[in-house]
């Protein structure tokens, strides 16, 4: 094998201090007077990388990598991070921080609203519930939309209209389920299988909502969820509404409020 030092390689973490994994699982010693630059300065990081050899280190959690920073020889790491300390103190580069900061604002701000505009669309409420479906879409794009969140709504592979709909059934399951508090078999497609359960349920509730039924705020799983997620500013009704259901009872609580809602239907 060719020196490593010499090369540049893709590796992963590897147990103890001074030591990486190559692609074939091999422990690799870091050479001598190389130090790691971790990640978070992207134009540090790119100078780095193009000045020589270095090794970037790369760890695989389920489906997704994440870089862990990059090994390079100390010496080049030290002299481009002198000159990027240089470049920041400039009144040129602040003033270009300032401008890209409120453009990334402007940027996020459209696409919340935006987002929160296409969840209106997707929730369908009929007007007389058309207070509750402002406050969900409201609800669904806070939740959904923060940069660096990781949810879907952060994804480019789907369709707006997509990562409404699946951020809108997230909130419903986080929200108004014990979904995060259950115990969950260690079986192959158990989670999969409550979630699909879960969103059943959700989109039950919703249907109400667009048929225009009477809903009752007390026993109504989501009108207790929009109460708790209004916090302090929420009325004195809607906070006793709000109380959190023991673990494992919201199943019990989602049957019983579809089956008042049928009784107050048939009468």
């Amino acid at each position: 094998m060719a020196d490593p030092s010499a090369i540049t390689l893709t590796v992963r973490p590897a147990p103890g201090r001074g030591a990486v994994l190559d692609a074939q699982g091999r422990v690799l010693r870091v050479p001598a007077g190389w130090e790691l630059l971790p990640p978070g300065d992207a134009a540090l990081t790119r100078r780095v990388k193009a000045a020589g050899p270095h090794w970037v280190v790369v760890e695989q959690r389920g489906r997704r990598s994440f870089s862990q920073g990059v090994w390079a020889p100390a010496a080049t790491i030290a002299r481009y991070r002198a000159e990027r300390e240089l470049e920041q103190q400039s009144a040129g580069y602040q003033a270009r921080q300032v401008t890209q900061r409120q453009r990334r604002e402007r940027e996020q701000g459209q696409y919340v609203a935006e987002f929160r505009a296409v969840v209106l669309q997707v929730l369908r409420f009929a007007p007389g519930h058309r207070e509750t479906a402002e406050r969900l879409a409201s609800a669904v794009a806070a939740q959904s939309t923060p940069v660096g969140s990781g949810t879907v709504a952060r994804t480019q592979r789907i369709s707006l209209d997509d990562k409404a709909e699946l951020a809108l059934l997230a909130w419903l399951r986080h929200q108004t389920s014990d979904y995060d508090r259950l115990p969950v078999a260690r079986v192959k497609g158990a989670r999969r299988a409550l979630r699909h359960q879960i969103a059943r349920q959700s989109l039950q509730l919703l249907e109400r909502y667009r048929r225009g039924e009477a809903v009752d705020p007390a026993t109504c799983p989501l009108q207790r969820a929009l109460a708790a997620d209004d916090g302090p500013s929420a009325s004195p009704q809607a906070s006793a509404a709000s109380a959190r259901l023991a673990p494992g009872a919201w199943a019990d609580s989602l049957s019983g409020f579809f089956t008042a809602s049928e009784s107050q239907t048939r009468a």
